[in-house]
């Protein structure tokens, strides 16, 4: 693509002669690098690229958050194949992601690398790695408590991903107040369950007024709809875990809703 070195170059040599030439062809070849990489990032042929990555990034990093405090447990071991049951990974899959989960388990297994490689494939889609880490915070939470050895690796894998410390903690309350509401009868609020725990789910306070709950459910329901996670990348086998914190946030917000005696 050339467009943005021919407009810039006749734009520096107007403006600037044959110094605004050169300025401007380089200027115009960084739009142009640009250009592309934003009319190529939703090709079918990225999009396989980067479903490829979520998936064996997803299998390395279970396979190291679960090694974090020095060894793997045999709970953490089969909530881990609870989840790629899940997912309906066919044989061939599972085998692959158990492969990839003992890598990350490895003692040599190098984590900058393995971000950095998700985060060139994946580009500027934020909310594949906001998935990938409740992925992993779901992992974590196998036992219904987050190790401090767990804690401080989901913290330095949301670094790597240039997410704040206060972002992941904002996850892990949301996570942690979802859970509340799914049960093995189903989803709704479970025994025990306070307004607190459904607007934690929610993310948001019990001080904001209607206007805003509605909005922050919105949003959810938005960043969780299947079809924009599988259009931004995410692996069809991991769509029902997002379908399932659909479920959660909607018995969350039915909770606030009944509370508040709003409509849907």
């Amino acid at each position: 693509m050339i467009f943005g070195k021919i407009i810039g170059g006749m734009l520096g040599l107007l403006v600037g002669g044959i110094f605004g030439l050169i300025v401007g062809v380089f200027i115009g070849h960084a739009f142009d690098r640009g250009l592309t990489h934003t009319l190529g990032f939703g090709s079918p042929e990225n999009i396989e690229r980067i479903k490829q990555s979520f998936f064996e990034t997803t299998a390395l990093l279970a396979g190291y958050l679960a090694k974090a405090d020095g060894r793997v447990s045999q709970h953490e071991i089969d909530h881990t194949e609870q989840l790629f049951t899940q997912m309906g990974l066919s044989a061939t899959q599972r085998a692959r992601a158990i492969e990839l989960f003992r890598q990350g388990a490895g003692n040599d297994f190098q984590l900058e690398a393995t971000v950095t490689a998700f985060l060139q494939a994946c580009g500027p889609q934020r909310k594949l790695q906001q998935t990938l880490l409740l992925f992993l915070i779901s992992l974590a939470l196998a036992d219904q408590v987050i190790e401090p050895a767990e804690h401080a690796a989901l913290v330095r894998i949301a670094k790597l991903m240039g997410l704040g410390v206060a972002q992941l903690e904002q996850l892990l309350r949301m996570a942690q107040a979802q859970e509340h509401f799914h049960g093995q009868g189903g989803y709704g609020a479970q025994p025990g369950t306070s307004l607190e725990d459904a607007y934690a789910a929610l993310g948001i306070g019990s001080d904001v007024d209607d206007k805003a709950l509605k909005r922050a459910y919105r949003k959810l329901m938005s960043e969780n709809h299947p079809d924009k996670l599988i259009a931004q990348g995410v692996p069809e086998d991991m769509i029902k875990l997002a379908t399932e914190r659909s479920q959660e946030i909607q018995a969350a917000y039915a909770m606030v809703r009944k509370h508040r005696g709003l409509k849907k």
